[in-house]
């Protein structure tokens, strides 16, 4: 008999070119496929971070990819004249998605309307290149999803990444197409315990897991890392707390976070299974 394997893993958005894994960022891939996580897509949320991921992407393609677009915090500094140049990182061959991009009335980095404004660009492109949405959303949910819904003449497929709301937001996504991608913000019995009952009713081809490093460090890990930074490593934790929710089993739940990632993303390739001796 073949012992049984662990499922791979695949932590769909993380910020792997933030500063903070400048020292140690090839201990940090390490420490992640010792746990299992095998495949990781590197979040773009500006078009300097985007071009730093597809780098990243490119240093490890047989496990990662990356995502290009402007998060709704940079909105203000990106110009009309800047579209063909986002566009052009958008269609890299290691890049799976437009984004990080939405809306964020939370913060208001950027004015609203510029927000607005650079979301509808980045829809644009996302069909014109024909690549799914990695999508932000923070205290604009109307807003957001009115703009969705203008655009659904374009049949538009993404990702609510890092989900944080209610059922009734989540069922607005479904209605929309969309894939939800669930953080450690579960493991907070803080603030996350609502989203324990939330992933119950998360059809199982819908959803997605993410770490959202090195922000978002799970507040259940015993012992507590000291540098408080969260990384893939830690991806095993959001995995068992969804399927805890769930009353499902870790490798189901894994199994199918990887299918749906290769469903909306179109990567990574299908396993291989072993062959006979």
């Amino acid at each position: 008999m073949r012992p049984r394997m662990r499922p791979p893993l695949v932590d769909i958005g993380l910020n792997l070119t933030h500063d903070s894994f400048d020292h140690d960022r090839e201990d940090v891939l390490a420490r992640a496929h010792q746990v299992g996580v095998t495949y990781m897509i590197l979040t773009g949320s500006d078009p300097a971070q985007s071009q730093g991921a597809i780098r990243c992407a490119g240093e490890h393609p047989e496990c990662m990819r990356a995502t290009a677009g402007v998060h709704p915090h940079h909105a203000s500094e990106f110009a009309s004249s800047d579209a063909a140049a986002l566009k052009e990182l958008m269609q890299h061959p290691l890049v799976v998605a437009a984004g990080e991009c939405g809306l964020d009335f939370y913060r208001n980095l950027s004015p609203q309307a510029d927000q607005e404004r650079v979301f509808r660009v980045q829809l644009e492109l996302a069909c014109e290149v024909k690549k799914p949405l990695f999508l932000h959303q923070r205290d604009a949910h109307e807003r957001f999803v009115a703009l969705l819904k203008e655009q659904a003449t374009l049949r538009l497929s993404g990702v609510a990444h890092c989900f944080t709301s209610g059922l009734d937001e989540a069922r607005h996504y479904f209605d929309l197409g969309l894939y939800i991608g669930i953080t450690g913000w579960i493991c907070d019995e803080r603030r996350g315990q609502h989203l324990r009952d939330v992933v119950r009713y998360i059809p199982l081809d819908r959803l997605l897991v993410e770490t959202d490093a090195p922000y978002l460090l799970p507040r259940n890990l015993s012992p507590m890392p000291k540098s408080r930074r969260n990384e893939p490593m830690y991806l095993p934790q959001v995995l068992t707390a969804v399927a805890e929710s769930r009353g499902a089993d870790v490798a189901e739940i894994a199994a199918a976070t990887m299918e749906n990632t290769r469903t909306l993303f179109g990567w990574p390739p299908p396993a291989t299974a072993p062959s006979e001796p």
